[in-house]
């Protein structure tokens, strides 16, 4: 059994890092931007010339821009090729205390970082885990400071899918709840091209050419990170017995497991990941 580390985007905007370890039971085998909070006293003219974005709204976009704050990139016909779908739009809360904040405040984009995750999760559907092995992520734009300045005070969630690290794949045009269906969990599930502590090894999407497959996850308790080693051992078993259910000889199998880095415990990733060959 060998432990490394492991590329895994954990989120809308970072590509974090799992350790990671396989194994195998064949006897013949080895083992958001933020800124400062502002007070203006005008009131702001009408937005006429900063048009509000459509919900439904489809947009061929780069990986660099769906992870940028703002964006100025045109709407394109759903039924030409898009990496992005817009399906969320809402008006931005910027009122507190009888202050108006500044578009890009900590408060402001905290705000929408909440809002257009928990809007995605009832966009897709599926359960948590069936979420946490897509590939599907929830990115979210808010209107530039001089758009803002304009009347602008919309917020806008798109739904992309990742093709590999920092690459988008084309979406369908059928994407609400899209992961309550076997079709649709397979399409957009998360794959790699080998065995997850692999020299090789990269995490694509399942619709593309791919070795192994994300099968399961394993949820660690408690509010503070357990520990390298402790991450390392509690989820083996629990991945183990994953690998033996997806098998066809379950006394001859290979089993993957990636667990969760100090980093991105923090960050909210309290899960490690469970593979097989697929």
């Amino acid at each position: 059994m060998t432990r490394l580390a492991a590329p895994f985007v954990v989120a809308v905007m970072l590509a974090g890092l799992l350790a990671g370890c396989t194994g195998s039971d064949d006897p013949a085998e080895p083992t958001s931007p933020s800124g400062s909070a502002s007070s203006p006293t005008a009131t702001p003219t009408p937005a006429q010339a900063v048009p509000r974005p459509e919900q439904g709204a489809c947009y061929r976009l780069t990986y660099d821009e769906a992870v940028a704050p703002t964006t100025s990139r045109k709407p394109r016909g759903c039924d030409r090729e898009h990496t992005a779908t817009t399906f969320q739009v809402g008006t931005i809360d910027a009122l507190t205390d009888g202050h108006l904040l500044a578009v890009d405040s900590r408060q402001v984009q905290d705000g929408v970082a909440a809002e257009c995750p928990r809007r995605f999760e009832d966009f897709v559907g599926g359960t948590l885990e069936e979420r946490r092995l897509s590939m599907l992520r929830a990115v979210w734009f808010t209107p530039t400071v001089r758009q803002s300045d304009r009347g602008a005070d919309w917020y806008r969630c798109d739904l992309i899918a990742l093709a590999r690290n920092e690459t988008l794949a084309p979406l369908t045009n059928k994407l609400r709840g899209v992961l309550g269906t076997s079709e649709g969990n397979t399409r957009y599930g998360m794959c790699g091209t080998a065995e997850p502590d692999a020299a090789d090894f990269e995490r694509v999407i399942c619709s593309g050419p791919h070795s192994w497959r994300a099968i399961s996850t394993f949820t660690f308790d408690g509010e503070k990170y357990p520990g390298e080693q402790k991450v390392q051992d509690a989820g083996e078993s629990a991945c183990e017995e994953a690998g033996r259910g997806a098998a066809e000889d379950a006394l001859n199998f290979q089993w993957g497991y990636e667990w969760p880095t100090k980093k991105q415990w923090d960050d909210g990733q309290t899960y490690g990941l469970c593979w097989a060959p697929d």
